[in-house]
Protein backbone atom coordinates (compact mmCIF):
# COMPACT_ATOMS: atom_id res chain seq x y z
CA UNK A 1 0.00 0.00 0.00
CA UNK A 2 2.27 2.10 1.31
CA UNK A 3 4.45 1.38 -1.86
CA UNK A 4 1.67 1.78 -4.25
CA UNK A 5 1.24 6.07 -2.65
CA UNK A 6 4.85 6.66 -2.95
CA UNK A 7 4.93 5.58 -6.91
CA UNK A 8 1.88 7.61 -7.22
CA UNK A 9 3.16 10.96 -5.31
CA UNK A 10 6.53 10.61 -7.25
CA UNK A 11 4.94 10.35 -11.01
CA UNK A 12 2.80 13.61 -10.03
CA UNK A 13 5.42 15.15 -8.34
CA UNK A 14 7.28 16.82 -11.82
CA UNK A 15 4.02 17.98 -13.52
CA UNK A 16 3.69 20.57 -10.57
CA UNK A 17 5.90 23.30 -11.78
CA UNK A 18 4.35 23.19 -15.09
CA UNK A 19 0.46 23.73 -13.97
CA UNK A 20 1.87 26.27 -11.66
CA UNK A 21 3.63 27.96 -14.74
CA UNK A 22 0.49 27.57 -16.87
CA UNK A 23 -1.47 29.09 -14.74
CA UNK A 24 0.82 32.16 -14.27
CA UNK A 25 0.97 32.68 -18.04
CA UNK A 26 -2.61 32.30 -18.42
CA UNK A 27 -3.28 34.99 -15.29
CA UNK A 28 -0.93 37.19 -16.76
CA UNK A 29 -2.08 36.81 -20.43
CA UNK A 30 -5.25 37.66 -19.31
CA UNK A 31 -4.22 40.86 -17.10
CA UNK A 32 -2.25 41.61 -20.35
CA UNK A 33 -5.27 41.26 -22.86
CA UNK A 34 -7.52 42.88 -20.34
CA UNK A 35 -5.56 46.21 -20.17
CA UNK A 36 -4.67 46.69 -23.65
CA UNK A 37 -8.25 46.46 -24.30
CA UNK A 38 -8.84 49.05 -21.80
CA UNK A 39 -6.23 51.41 -23.12
CA UNK A 40 -8.09 50.97 -26.80
CA UNK A 41 -11.42 52.02 -25.33
CA UNK A 42 -10.12 54.66 -23.40
CA UNK A 43 -8.01 56.17 -26.42
CA UNK A 44 -11.47 55.79 -28.40
CA UNK A 45 -13.33 57.56 -25.79
CA UNK A 46 -17.11 55.40 -26.68
CA UNK A 47 -18.87 58.54 -24.81
CA UNK A 48 -16.75 61.85 -26.23
CA UNK A 49 -15.49 62.88 -22.79
CA UNK A 50 -12.87 64.75 -24.02
CA UNK A 51 -10.34 62.10 -21.98
CA UNK A 52 -8.82 60.34 -25.27
CA UNK A 53 -5.32 62.64 -26.06
CA UNK A 54 -5.91 61.18 -29.62
CA UNK A 55 -9.92 61.42 -30.38
CA UNK A 56 -11.15 64.76 -30.18
CA UNK A 57 -13.91 65.16 -32.25
CA UNK A 58 -16.82 65.78 -30.94
CA UNK A 59 -20.15 63.91 -30.72
CA UNK A 60 -21.49 60.54 -30.28
CA UNK A 61 -24.74 58.76 -31.58
CA UNK A 62 -28.53 59.27 -30.28
CA UNK A 63 -27.44 58.14 -26.73
CA UNK A 64 -29.65 58.18 -23.46
CA UNK A 65 -29.23 61.69 -21.67
CA UNK A 66 -27.25 60.00 -19.31
CA UNK A 67 -24.29 58.82 -21.16
CA UNK A 68 -24.70 61.51 -24.25
CA UNK A 69 -24.57 64.16 -21.72
CA UNK A 70 -20.91 63.36 -21.38
CA UNK A 71 -20.27 64.97 -25.06
CA UNK A 72 -23.31 67.29 -24.86
CA UNK A 73 -22.12 68.88 -21.50
CA UNK A 74 -18.82 69.87 -22.76
CA UNK A 75 -19.69 71.72 -26.13
CA UNK A 76 -18.10 74.84 -25.90
CA UNK A 77 -21.73 76.33 -27.89
CA UNK A 78 -23.17 76.97 -25.15
CA UNK A 79 -23.26 79.60 -22.36
CA UNK A 80 -26.41 78.04 -20.33
CA UNK A 81 -27.47 75.16 -18.95
CA UNK A 82 -31.02 73.29 -17.42
CA UNK A 83 -30.36 70.30 -14.70
CA UNK A 84 -33.50 68.24 -13.74
CA UNK A 85 -35.37 65.26 -14.50
CA UNK A 86 -38.52 64.65 -16.89
CA UNK A 87 -40.33 67.27 -15.79
CA UNK A 88 -37.68 69.93 -17.23
CA UNK A 89 -38.04 68.25 -20.28
CA UNK A 90 -40.22 69.99 -21.97
CA UNK A 91 -38.69 73.53 -21.45
CA UNK A 92 -37.20 74.29 -25.09
CA UNK A 93 -33.59 75.80 -25.51
CA UNK A 94 -34.50 77.29 -28.63
CA UNK A 95 -37.55 79.55 -27.14
CA UNK A 96 -34.92 80.38 -24.40
CA UNK A 97 -32.66 81.63 -26.62
CA UNK A 98 -34.69 83.67 -28.24
CA UNK A 99 -35.91 85.15 -24.93
CA UNK A 100 -32.89 85.35 -23.52
CA UNK A 101 -30.17 85.95 -26.22
CA UNK A 102 -28.43 82.83 -24.15
CA UNK A 103 -27.44 79.31 -25.39
CA UNK A 104 -28.65 76.41 -23.27
CA UNK A 105 -28.56 73.41 -23.45
CA UNK A 106 -30.82 70.53 -22.09
CA UNK A 107 -29.18 68.06 -19.49
CA UNK A 108 -31.94 67.11 -17.73
CA UNK A 109 -32.10 63.13 -17.05
CA UNK A 110 -35.65 61.39 -16.72
CA UNK A 111 -35.74 59.62 -13.05
CA UNK A 112 -32.79 61.47 -11.82
CA UNK A 113 -32.26 63.88 -8.40
CA UNK A 114 -30.26 66.07 -6.97
CA UNK A 115 -26.75 63.65 -6.75
CA UNK A 116 -27.22 63.00 -10.40
CA UNK A 117 -28.90 66.27 -11.37
CA UNK A 118 -25.10 68.11 -9.35
CA UNK A 119 -22.83 65.90 -10.99
CA UNK A 120 -23.82 67.06 -14.64
CA UNK A 121 -23.84 70.74 -13.31
CA UNK A 122 -20.18 69.48 -11.85
CA UNK A 123 -19.79 68.44 -15.20
CA UNK A 124 -20.93 71.18 -17.43
CA UNK A 125 -19.59 74.46 -15.59
CA UNK A 126 -16.02 72.03 -15.38
CA UNK A 127 -15.89 72.63 -19.23
CA UNK A 128 -16.60 75.88 -19.91
CA UNK A 129 -13.96 78.19 -21.38
CA UNK A 130 -15.88 81.23 -21.15
CA UNK A 131 -18.03 81.91 -17.55
CA UNK A 132 -21.64 80.44 -17.80
CA UNK A 133 -24.35 83.17 -18.29
CA UNK A 134 -26.86 80.97 -16.38
CA UNK A 135 -28.44 78.15 -14.95
CA UNK A 136 -31.50 76.44 -14.20
CA UNK A 137 -32.03 74.19 -11.60
CA UNK A 138 -35.16 72.19 -11.32
CA UNK A 139 -36.28 71.84 -7.98
CA UNK A 140 -38.50 68.83 -7.05
CA UNK A 141 -39.74 66.42 -4.33
CA UNK A 142 -36.45 64.78 -5.18
CA UNK A 143 -34.63 67.49 -3.26
CA UNK A 144 -36.38 67.60 -0.41
CA UNK A 145 -35.09 64.48 0.99
CA UNK A 146 -33.60 64.04 4.88
CA UNK A 147 -31.03 62.00 3.86
CA UNK A 148 -27.45 63.60 3.45
CA UNK A 149 -26.33 60.94 1.00
CA UNK A 150 -28.75 62.69 -1.62
CA UNK A 151 -29.67 58.45 -2.80
CA UNK A 152 -30.61 58.26 -5.91
CA UNK A 153 -33.61 55.98 -7.18
CA UNK A 154 -32.20 54.84 -10.63
CA UNK A 155 -29.35 53.76 -12.07
CA UNK A 156 -26.67 56.74 -13.44
CA UNK A 157 -23.61 56.54 -14.66
CA UNK A 158 -20.99 58.54 -12.06
CA UNK A 159 -17.89 57.27 -12.91
CA UNK A 160 -18.73 58.68 -16.42
CA UNK A 161 -18.39 62.46 -15.37
CA UNK A 162 -15.98 61.62 -11.92
CA UNK A 163 -12.58 63.60 -11.32
CA UNK A 164 -10.68 60.89 -11.12
CA UNK A 165 -9.42 58.89 -14.53
CA UNK A 166 -9.32 56.20 -12.47
CA UNK A 167 -12.58 55.75 -11.42
CA UNK A 168 -13.62 56.44 -14.98
CA UNK A 169 -10.88 53.77 -16.37
CA UNK A 170 -12.62 51.05 -13.63
CA UNK A 171 -16.27 52.23 -14.95
CA UNK A 172 -15.01 51.69 -18.72
CA UNK A 173 -15.09 47.86 -17.63
CA UNK A 174 -18.57 47.05 -18.70
CA UNK A 175 -20.25 45.64 -21.69
CA UNK A 176 -22.39 48.16 -22.70
CA UNK A 177 -19.19 50.46 -23.19
CA UNK A 178 -17.91 47.97 -25.30
CA UNK A 179 -21.24 48.28 -27.55
CA UNK A 180 -20.64 51.96 -27.96
CA UNK A 181 -16.64 51.00 -29.41
CA UNK A 182 -18.07 50.27 -32.88
CA UNK A 183 -20.31 53.73 -33.25
CA UNK A 184 -17.50 55.96 -32.16
CA UNK A 185 -15.34 54.64 -34.21
CA UNK A 186 -17.75 55.01 -37.44
CA UNK A 187 -18.14 58.60 -36.15
CA UNK A 188 -14.60 59.42 -35.84
CA UNK A 189 -13.79 57.50 -39.48
CA UNK A 190 -16.27 59.85 -40.69
CA UNK A 191 -18.47 56.10 -41.70
CA UNK A 192 -21.49 57.80 -39.84
CA UNK A 193 -22.62 61.00 -39.33
CA UNK A 194 -25.46 60.49 -36.92
CA UNK A 195 -24.97 62.21 -34.03
CA UNK A 196 -27.36 63.18 -31.05
CA UNK A 197 -29.20 66.20 -30.75
CA UNK A 198 -26.50 69.06 -29.65
CA UNK A 199 -28.84 71.17 -27.42
CA UNK A 200 -30.48 67.44 -25.81
CA UNK A 201 -34.20 68.93 -26.13
CA UNK A 202 -36.77 66.18 -26.24
CA UNK A 203 -39.96 67.41 -26.95
CA UNK A 204 -42.05 64.17 -25.54
CA UNK A 205 -45.57 66.32 -26.30
CA UNK A 206 -44.96 65.78 -29.96
CA UNK A 207 -44.01 62.62 -29.97
CA UNK A 208 -46.65 60.88 -27.61
CA UNK A 209 -48.91 63.03 -29.48
CA UNK A 210 -48.00 61.36 -33.08
CA UNK A 211 -47.63 58.00 -31.57
CA UNK A 212 -50.82 57.77 -29.32
CA UNK A 213 -50.53 57.61 -25.61
CA UNK A 214 -50.64 53.90 -24.49
CA UNK A 215 -50.86 54.52 -20.89
CA UNK A 216 -53.48 57.20 -21.22
CA UNK A 217 -55.89 55.17 -20.24
CA UNK A 218 -53.43 54.64 -16.53
CA UNK A 219 -52.71 57.91 -16.57
CA UNK A 220 -56.60 59.82 -16.36
CA UNK A 221 -56.82 57.68 -13.64
CA UNK A 222 -54.31 58.82 -12.06
CA UNK A 223 -55.06 62.04 -12.42
CA UNK A 224 -58.83 61.76 -10.80
CA UNK A 225 -57.30 60.09 -7.89
CA UNK A 226 -57.29 62.52 -4.76
CA UNK A 227 -54.06 60.96 -2.39
CA UNK A 228 -54.40 63.73 -0.10
CA UNK A 229 -58.27 63.87 -0.11
CA UNK A 230 -58.27 62.70 3.73
CA UNK A 231 -54.94 63.92 5.01
CA UNK A 232 -55.14 65.39 8.62
CA UNK A 233 -55.08 69.33 8.74
CA UNK A 234 -52.97 71.76 11.01
CA UNK A 235 -52.89 74.87 11.91
CA UNK A 236 -48.98 75.00 11.70
CA UNK A 237 -46.32 73.19 10.68
CA UNK A 238 -46.51 69.57 13.16
CA UNK A 239 -42.91 69.91 12.32
CA UNK A 240 -41.74 73.09 12.26
CA UNK A 241 -37.87 74.11 13.21
CA UNK A 242 -36.60 70.30 12.98
CA UNK A 243 -36.77 69.74 9.32
CA UNK A 244 -33.72 69.13 7.27
CA UNK A 245 -33.08 69.43 3.63
CA UNK A 246 -29.00 68.54 2.85
CA UNK A 247 -29.24 69.52 -0.53
CA UNK A 248 -30.01 73.33 0.22
CA UNK A 249 -26.17 72.91 1.90
CA UNK A 250 -25.23 71.46 -1.75
CA UNK A 251 -27.21 73.94 -3.89
CA UNK A 252 -25.57 77.07 -1.73
CA UNK A 253 -22.43 75.91 -2.20
CA UNK A 254 -22.51 75.62 -5.92
CA UNK A 255 -24.56 78.53 -6.12
CA UNK A 256 -21.61 80.20 -4.51
CA UNK A 257 -18.54 78.94 -7.09
CA UNK A 258 -20.71 80.33 -10.12
CA UNK A 259 -19.24 83.59 -11.76
CA UNK A 260 -20.92 87.18 -10.07
CA UNK A 261 -22.64 87.77 -13.79
CA UNK A 262 -24.25 84.40 -14.35
CA UNK A 263 -27.81 83.96 -12.98
CA UNK A 264 -29.27 81.12 -11.22
CA UNK A 265 -33.25 80.53 -11.50
CA UNK A 266 -34.64 77.82 -9.55
CA UNK A 267 -37.84 76.55 -10.72
CA UNK A 268 -40.40 74.49 -8.77
CA UNK A 269 -42.41 72.41 -11.59
CA UNK A 270 -46.31 71.89 -11.35
CA UNK A 271 -47.96 69.26 -9.99
CA UNK A 272 -51.82 68.50 -11.53
CA UNK A 273 -54.66 70.12 -9.30
CA UNK A 274 -55.50 66.62 -7.33
CA UNK A 275 -51.99 66.24 -6.66
CA UNK A 276 -50.90 68.93 -4.86
CA UNK A 277 -51.07 68.64 -1.57
CA UNK A 278 -53.95 71.20 0.16
CA UNK A 279 -52.96 74.01 2.53
CA UNK A 280 -52.55 72.73 6.20
CA UNK A 281 -51.74 69.30 5.35
CA UNK A 282 -48.45 67.89 6.89
CA UNK A 283 -46.76 67.34 2.55
CA UNK A 284 -47.63 70.73 2.28
CA UNK A 285 -45.89 72.53 5.38
CA UNK A 286 -42.82 69.76 4.35
CA UNK A 287 -42.48 70.78 0.55
CA UNK A 288 -43.02 74.66 1.64
CA UNK A 289 -40.30 74.20 4.08
CA UNK A 290 -38.12 72.82 1.40
CA UNK A 291 -38.45 75.18 -1.13
CA UNK A 292 -37.52 78.21 0.98
CA UNK A 293 -34.74 76.13 2.35
CA UNK A 294 -33.27 75.57 -1.06
CA UNK A 295 -33.89 79.12 -2.19
CA UNK A 296 -32.46 80.55 0.91
CA UNK A 297 -29.43 78.80 1.09
CA UNK A 298 -28.60 78.99 -2.98
CA UNK A 299 -29.26 83.12 -2.27
CA UNK A 300 -26.80 83.43 0.32
CA UNK A 301 -24.95 81.84 -2.21
CA UNK A 302 -25.43 83.76 -4.97
CA UNK A 303 -27.00 87.35 -5.06
CA UNK A 304 -28.38 87.03 -8.58
CA UNK A 305 -31.02 83.99 -7.70
CA UNK A 306 -34.60 83.95 -8.69
CA UNK A 307 -37.10 81.30 -7.41
CA UNK A 308 -40.18 80.21 -10.08
CA UNK A 309 -43.01 78.42 -8.05
CA UNK A 310 -45.40 76.37 -10.46
CA UNK A 311 -46.47 74.26 -7.58
CA UNK A 312 -49.16 76.21 -6.76
CA UNK A 313 -53.04 76.15 -7.63
CA UNK A 314 -53.73 78.10 -10.67
CA UNK A 315 -55.42 78.16 -13.93
CA UNK A 316 -52.89 75.95 -16.11
CA UNK A 317 -52.75 72.91 -12.98
CA UNK A 318 -56.81 72.88 -13.03
CA UNK A 319 -56.75 71.91 -16.60
CA UNK A 320 -56.39 67.94 -17.07
CA UNK A 321 -55.85 68.55 -20.79
CA UNK A 322 -52.56 70.29 -20.33
CA UNK A 323 -51.18 67.20 -18.64
CA UNK A 324 -50.02 64.03 -19.20
CA UNK A 325 -49.89 62.62 -15.72
CA UNK A 326 -50.00 64.25 -12.61
CA UNK A 327 -46.67 65.57 -13.24
CA UNK A 328 -45.68 65.55 -16.74
CA UNK A 329 -47.51 68.56 -18.20
CA UNK A 330 -47.82 69.61 -22.19
CA UNK A 331 -46.94 72.45 -23.92
CA UNK A 332 -48.87 75.26 -23.11
CA UNK A 333 -47.71 74.51 -19.70
CA UNK A 334 -44.17 74.55 -21.17
CA UNK A 335 -44.50 78.04 -22.45
CA UNK A 336 -45.85 79.67 -19.93
CA UNK A 337 -43.04 78.43 -17.98
CA UNK A 338 -40.78 79.84 -20.07
CA UNK A 339 -42.35 83.13 -20.26
CA UNK A 340 -41.77 83.12 -16.01
CA UNK A 341 -37.90 82.09 -16.86
CA UNK A 342 -37.21 84.87 -19.45
CA UNK A 343 -39.07 87.16 -17.03
CA UNK A 344 -36.72 85.99 -13.98
CA UNK A 345 -33.84 86.10 -15.89
CA UNK A 346 -34.56 89.59 -16.79
CA UNK A 347 -35.20 91.19 -13.98
CA UNK A 348 -32.06 89.62 -11.78
CA UNK A 349 -29.55 89.81 -14.58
Amino acid sequence: MNSSISSSDAAARPDGPLWRRFAVTLVAGAAAVLALALAAIFLIDPYDTGRSPFFSQAGVRALAPATGNASRGRDPAFDAMIAGNSRIQLISPERLKAATGLDFVQMSVPGSGPREQLALIDWFLGHRRAPVKALLVSIDESWCTADPALPSERPFPFWLYAASRLDYARGLLRWEVLEEVPPRLSHLLGMSAERLRPDGYWDYDAEYTQKGDKAAAAHRQEMRARPYANAQRYDRDPAEGTRSFPAAERLGTLAAALPGDAVLILVVPPLYINALPPEGTEQAFRLRACTAALAESARKGHARTALIDWRTDRPETRDPARFFDRVHYRQPVARAMEADIADAFRRVR
